[in-house]
């Protein structure tokens, strides 16, 4: 099958800006949507650094964040004829796409992940103080969602390595390049901003 020939544009916008971007990405999903590999491939080329960046935000983890990308570029392949231009931009939309998989993943391993940090609590010297276990005995899937996205950046790295890694102060200072007293001070004051957003008393 014939790629589609693509609209001329006329002279190109700038290489790199928002608008050129978009004007790409639109192109392209109209020919996905009809089966057009080439023209995923081209997509993902130009998208997947951001959407892995996304995902990197939310999960921490690279390999959670690989798994994610690639759920969202086949959510992308099966579903590009969905895309409407008139609710956004195609970078938008893909990145909602990508916000909400990345959420996903995080809610789908709340179980497993409280199984393992309480487990890890108990056999393991590791340096929290209680705001993490009173916080942690009363989490919700969707209610930590919410309220870890109004930590700062560096807190929520510090409190998802910590709680949800299971590292102690000084593995999460060594991981993020940081002084101990820093991380302890980030992971404790985003407890107990996390522990008032979900009104633990």
């Amino acid at each position: 099958m014939e790629t589609p020939n693509a609209p001329n544009f006329g002279a190109p916008a700038p290489p790199g800006t928002a608008v050129d971007l978009n004007r790409q990405l639109a192109t392209l999903l109209e020919r996905i949507a009809g089966g057009d590999q080439a023209s995923f491939a081209e997509f993902y080329q130009l998208t997947s650094r951001r959407v892995f960046g996304m995902a990197r935000r939310v999960l921490i983890d690279p390999e959670l964040s690989e798994d994610a990308t690639q759920e969202v570029f086949l959510q992308v392949w099966q579903n590009a004829a969905k895309f409407d231009p008139a609710s956004g931009s195609p970078l938008a939309w893909l990145m909602t796409i990508s916000h909400r998989r990345a959420v996903d993943k995080v809610r789908s391993s709340q179980s497993s992940t409280d199984r393992e940090a309480k487990y890890g609590a108990s056999s393991q010297d590791i340096d929290h103080d209680s705001v993490s276990d009173e916080v942690g005995s009363r989490l919700e899937a969707e209610a930590v969602v919410r309220c870890l996205e109004t930590l700062t950046e560096t807190q929520q790295e510090s409190v998802r390595l910590a709680y949800y890694g299971g590292l102690t102060y000084r593995e999460v200072a060594e991981k993020l390049n940081a002084a101990v007293p820093t991380i302890k001070s980030r992971i404790r004051d985003g407890l107990i901003r996390l522990k008032t957003c979900l009104g633990v008393s």
